[in-house]
């Protein structure tokens, strides 16, 4: 038996929500919605009592992956640890299938996000690469090699 119909999203929590949503747009994601959440229903999930976020929920062109960015009004934000590396435990990267890799690398050191490692190939099929983005995201940019 699956207890899973589709994956829905995955949710990132940010300081600066704006930053964060323009950096993902850039990248080719088209903002959904964009709303205040509080109350019991937020209590009850997260578990954090009187809590308040800013939520952007975010889709892929296609409308496949979804990706939530939030930020917490209340309580008051804990800092994580944005030079986190891949080997680290917890959530580590958010994945997009690109078109070239390289272009978009280059875009993320104009913008002031610098790779992780390099770029590499993995058995002629896909390059990829991680940047770290804003409040030190990893994204990871995967290009699918030999396709026309």
């Amino acid at each position: 038996m699956s207890f899973v119909r589709r994956f829905d999203h995955v949710g990132i929590t940010v300081a600066d929500l704006d930053v964060a949503c323009a950096f993902f747009v850039a990248l080719g994601l088209q903002v959904e919605g964009r709303t205040f959440v509080e109350g019991e229903f937020l209590d009850t999930v997260c578990g954090i009592p009187d809590s308040r976020t800013e939520i952007v929920m975010l889709t892929s062109p296609d409308g496949g992956a979804r990706v939530e960015l939030s930020r917490f009004v209340r309580p008051e934000l804990v800092t994580g640890s944005p030079t986190a590396m891949a080997n680290e435990l917890g959530l580590r990267n958010v994945a997009f299938e690109v078109d070239d890799v390289h272009a978009v690398v280059e875009w993320a050191a104009n913008e002031g996000y610098g790779l992780v490692g390099g770029i590499g190939e993995y058995e002629g099929a896909w390059r990829m690469a991680y940047v770290r983005g804003p409040e030190g995201i990893i994204v990871s940019l995967a290009e699918r090699l030999g396709q026309s």
